[in-house]
């Protein structure tokens, strides 16, 4: 479909695979589909959620066995099909963007714990380990204390573990899921820093992200996949995210500056000298109607926390918030929420949904007093209630008692939207809407944040990629150690001004 990246004289690939198809209950998952990736490179499997990219990964690591025809080349050897221990034992490493680490044991522990399995019972041999972990982080320029508990480090922290523990192996190819998802800009940095090294070193890094810019920066290569189908290879110099996006999507977006002049506008809420000892100081700012605020900045900031305590989740210790004309000072969530506000968490995954819970329940749970009949749950409203949401969002579902986890990122987020809009708010606050969201789908989201800040809705954007509020913001708050930095009209200011002041 598009011409391949490279040339003559190109290095021998490490890993090739041809005609690879996969069909699920009828659904063709992959169609035909060829990838390769060569010694030392960093190479992009890029698509919106649901084009096949996990699908072709666990093909990859043995985890699906692709139909008959398949070719897979390994490091000079031919296969139909891998086995998950085998492609593990060759050097194939995976980093899912759940990690798969094990927050109660000691960062040593999450790093080496792989080299005492698979032997008869025995004692652990613990000096070992500790010393295996701390080869592999100073072969990534990593220092970290091994003997704590994972659950003591952010994030990011580890994202490095996780890395650690694949190169314990002596990895050839690691595959990484969304790596930055949940990751500052600055983070960002220091893993991409960390990636380039690997790369130097003779690993090669098959990268899976939604952020457009450093696919493009981190990248050799970029294989793009559309509908289980192979779209093309491309080299990654000279390519734009626009580009990406049309070949991801076969669509082309309208990125564009939306922001209007609410001055006019009534008030909903109004924050004055609003401090939390620790987390943010002296935070003051309105949000009228119709508006959308948007608010950025690097980790600790405090963004995060003003939002939880404007949602009643923590207290203040000084300063006011009004809502509507009248003061407010919540106990709880549940008081926020009957006062008309709604908060959707950037944890999708673990605080903003329920997963094994079906897509109904989800969207009810925080505005079960309207589908209430004599105290009881009135089936006939509650289908009509998530009904009314699925459609006014465009969720795309199967049925309503399907699971939540059924859905894409992107619906899953429509629906986690959906769920407080059903609770009538007078103010909602998004924070990092899009994390682990495809292009495709982030657009749709902003669409649907754009209609409902034009019904009248006041809407707080949180974000730490400056070009979501940039784009999608009225006003713009830069948040920097708890403080607001600065204010930005993105009528009147360059984003790369936007940008150079937030990650200064």
């Amino acid at each position: 479909m598009a011409s391949p990246a490279g040339g003559a004289g190109v290095e021998r690939p490490l890993l090739s695979l041809k005609n690879i198809n996969m069909t699920f209950g009828g659904v063709r998952a992959l169609r035909d589909v060829s990838f390769e990736v060569r010694p030392g490179e960093v190479h992009c499997l890029a698509g919106e959620n649901g084009c096949g990219k996990s699908t072709l990964i666990k093909v990859i690591t043995g985890v699906y066995r692709p139909q008959d025809g398949a070719e897979i080349l390994y490091d000079s050897e031919t296969f139909t099909h891998m086995s998950p221990v085998h492609a593990q034992a060759s050097g194939i490493q995976v980093i899912w963007q759940d990690l798969a680490l094990f927050p109660e044991m000691s960062v040593a522990e999450n790093i080496a714990f792989q080299t005492v399995l698979g032997h008869r019972p025995r004692l652990v041999n613990h000096k070992a380990m500790r010393a295996t972990a701390e080869r592999v982080l100073a072969r990534l320029g990593v220092t970290l204390d091994i003997d704590l508990p994972l659950r003591e480090y952010a994030i990011a922290q580890r994202q490095i573990v996780a890395i650690a523990r694949a190169l314990v192996g002596e990895a050839k190819i690691v595959f990484m899921d969304e790596p930055t998802a949940s990751l500052t800009q600055s983070e960002t940095d220091h893993l991409l820093a960390i990636v380039r090294n690997l790369s130097a070193a003779g690993v090669a890094v098959v990268f899976v992200s939604h952020r457009l810019a450093e696919v493009i920066e981190i990248s050799d290569r970029i294989t793009v996949l559309r509908d289980g189908r192979l779209v093309g290879v491309y080299p990654a110099e000279g390519m734009t995210q626009s580009r990406i996006t049309e070949l991801m999507t076969g669509k082309t977006f309208d990125q564009s500056v939306r922001a209007a002049s609410h001055a006019a506008s009534p008030p909903v809420l109004t924050v004055e000298g609003l401090t939390r000892r620790g987390e943010f100081e002296d935070v003051s700012f309105t949000v009228r109607r119709g508006e959308t605020l948007g608010i950025t900045g690097l980790l600790g900031a405090g963004r995060t926390e003003l939002a939880l305590t404007l949602f009643g989740m923590r207290r203040p210790d000084r300063g006011s918030v009004t809502l509507d004309g009248r003061p407010v000072r919540f106990a709880s969530n549940r008081e926020a929420i009957a006062a008309g506000v709604a908060y959707l968490s950037e944890d999708r995954l673990s605080l903003g949904l329920i997963q094994p819970q079906s897509i109904a329940d989800n969207l009810v749970i925080a505005s079960m007093r309207r589908i209430l009949s004599g105290g009881f749950i009135a089936e006939r409203k509650k289908r009509d209630l998530v009904a009314k949401w699925i459609a006014d969002l465009g969720v795309k579902i199967g049925r309503q008692e399907d699971a939540i986890s059924t859905l894409s990122g992107g619906n899953q987020q429509r629906v986690a939207i959906a769920k407080w809009l059903a609770t009538d708010p007078k103010l909602l606050i998004l924070d990092a809407p899009t994390v682990g969201v495809d292009v495709g789908a982030r657009a749709g989201i902003f669409d649907i944040v754009a209609r409902l800040a034009e019904s009248g809705l006041a809407i707080i954007l949180i974000s730490d990629e400056v070009p979501e509020v940039y784009f999608n913001a009225d006003r713009v708050l830069h948040m920097a150690q708890g403080r607001i930095a600065g204010e930005y009209d993105p009528r009147r200011t360059a984003l790369k001004d936007m940008e150079a002041a937030v990650y200064a």
